[in-house]
């Protein structure tokens, strides 16, 4: 009898190791997905209409661009300039610099609220980049800052009991190195003030900048989670440096495919290449109104997350992307 329960003992024992190690495996297997620019395909991008819709969809993390106002306000928006997002060149004709473009870091944080943002254009055509999204020049939308969408996130992270991430990059850190500013000082500030400060909270920070990411690692001392982004085929045989630094790599999606082989997509080392470096892999945008490549946007998720293996990605219909992995 004594040895019969001990074999049974065993038995559970055994099985319970499995069912543990199964949860983990599937643990270890999560796809992450990340609202780029908030859910921008519905909304005008960076705007806290499109930050609260991203939210609702349930992603991993919300990504905040962020480029500095003139009185050092950390302000999220894509680029360094003004002038294809928002109405600056009506209120503010005559501040636009010799190459006709309205820069975030000559207006103060009070001057950039008297602006109304749109969805994203030409500025010198006029011309609307996806004719098909939220109309241009319509509804109310505003400019804001990092903290103030940190507080959104966290309010409803607290009234929800839910606990989806945040995802800075800082823009252009050179130009504002230029002009007198420290973008990323400031930036790892008011991210430490809110609770992010290690690997353990909930938040990745990205640069495309690498020596400024190299810096935020080894002179400014940050322990966050940091994602090397990179545009250039150059870029992607410096992995092994970026390892000494970063914890992901953020590459344009393009740079993972090769060619078609009989129907089939054949893939660059990239993704292997980064795994054995220990770095995880968070390709940039998956949008189902610009496919180019793919018959479908399913497909495209399919290719990339399950075929070529990559860790997540950033979309611009993160409730497409959710919807999918949730059907796998």
């Amino acid at each position: 009898m004594f040895f019969a329960k001990q074999k049974l003992f065993i038995l559970v024992l055994l099985i319970f190791l499995s069912c543990k190690e199964s949860i983990k495996n599937q643990s270890s297997m999560k796809k992450t997905v990340i609202a780029h620019r908030g859910a921008s395909a519905y909304l005008p991008e960076h705007t806290m209409e499109a930050k609260a819709m991203a939210y609702a969809m349930n992603p991993d993390y919300i990504e905040q661009d962020l480029v500095l106002s003139k009185d050092d306000v950390p302000i999220v928006i894509h680029d360094i300039y003004l002038d294809d997002v928002t109405n600056v060149a009506t209120v503010y004709p005559d501040k636009k610099r010799e190459d006709n473009r309205y820069y975030v870091i000559d207006f103060t944080f009070d001057e950039l609220q008297q602006l109304q943002v749109t969805e994203r254009f030409d500025p010198k055509t006029g011309k609307q980049f996806y004719p098909n999204r939220f109309p241009k020049n319509k509804g109310n939308f505003k400019l804001h800052s990092l903290a103030q969408e940190i507080e959104l996130i966290q309010g409803l992270n607290y009234s929800t009991r839910n606990d989806i991430g945040i995802y800075p990059e800082i823009k252009n850190p050179a130009f504002h190195h230029k002009n007198g500013k420290d973008i990323a000082k400031i930036t790892l500030k008011i991210l430490s003030e809110y609770g992010y400060k290690t690997k353990k909270d909930n938040c990745i920070f990205q640069c495309f900048d690498a020596k400024e990411l190299e810096r935020v690692r080894k002179e400014l001392k940050s322990d966050l989670f940091l994602v090397q982004l990179i545009e250039s085929d150059e870029e992607t045989k410096q992995l092994k440096h970026f390892a000494t630094y970063a914890d992901g790599l953020g590459p344009w999606y393009t740079q993972i495919l090769d060619k078609k082989v009989n129907g089939k997509w054949q893939f660059t080392s990239l993704v292997t290449d980064a795994h054995k470096l220990g770095l995880k892999v968070h390709p940039y945008t998956f949008r189902a109104d610009k496919l180019a490549e793919f018959s479908s946007f399913d497909e495209m998720i399919q290719v990339l997350f399950f075929e070529a293996n990559i860790d997540g990605g950033f979309t611009d219909f993160p409730d497409k992307m959710v919807q999918f992995l949730a059907n796998k």
